[in-house]
């Protein structure tokens, strides 16, 4: 149960820094940030927020009849908002990068909120869950390999597929990689000089008035 609060939390409080929202319109939201395969029930949703209520980080005040649902709804419904500590939980909670952010759960809403997250702590998570992808690609082509000739087909096809979807997910992981990093060597160089150029080097404009001055003095 708490592993999936684990990943509820972080995916409501991100969502709540955006807009504060009612229950229904934050469930809707909640499943597309955690994929259309993993529908979230009202029975898991509402534990979370009384349990984020409980904590001070989030609170819930009652909103007008039909102003929150729209017209027609004649009973009062629960906008719930971020607070200053629960602003600061999830800051923190965005500016970790160990090993439970790379894993599969917590990945898809860490990447989720990624524009709120600072591009180092962005980096650290995408080669964190390369590092990960590439050790169970391994594990996996070994166990492949050394149980291939036992197989009957159709888990053999199933073997393949799974391959080849971890094969996939590390390839888009070295195009985000290389994007973040092309990012912040963009920023480091700020001048629009390759990195490690000279800057104090003297124009080549300024040498050839000095060269000028020298012939006419002679």
């Amino acid at each position: 149960m708490r592993g999936r609060s684990d990943v509820l939390e972080p995916a409501i409080l991100g969502l709540l820094h955006e807009s504060p929202m009612h229950g229904y319109e934050l469930r809707k939201r909640l499943n597309l940030v955690l994929g259309s395969f993993r529908a979230l029930s009202y029975g898991s949703l509402y534990p979370c927020l009384k349990s984020l209520v409980d904590r001070g980080w989030i609170v819930g005040t009652e909103s007008a009849p039909g102003a929150a649902h729209g017209v027609g709804s004649k009973r009062a419904r629960i906008v719930y908002q971020l607070t200053a500590d629960g602003k600061e939980h999830l800051q923190q909670v965005l500016a970790s990068s160990g090993p439970s952010a790379w894993e599969d759960e917590n990945f898809d809403v860490r990447f989720a909120f990624f524009a709120q997250t600072d591009a180092e702590t962005r980096l650290r998570i995408l080669e964190g869950r390369r590092t990960r992808l590439t050790e169970r690609l391994e594990t996996v082509r070994q166990s492949f390999a050394r149980t291939r000739e036992r197989m009957d087909e159709y888990t053999l096809e199933l073997q393949r597929h799974g391959l080849e979807q971890v094969e996939r997910e590390v390839r888009w992981l070295d195009g985000l990689i290389d994007n973040e990093r092309g990012h912040r060597r963009a920023r480091t160089a700020g001048t629009g000089r390759p990195a490690g150029a000279d800057t104090t080097a003297v124009p080549s404009d300024s040498v050839d008035t000095a060269n000028t001055t020298e012939k006419e003095r002679g």
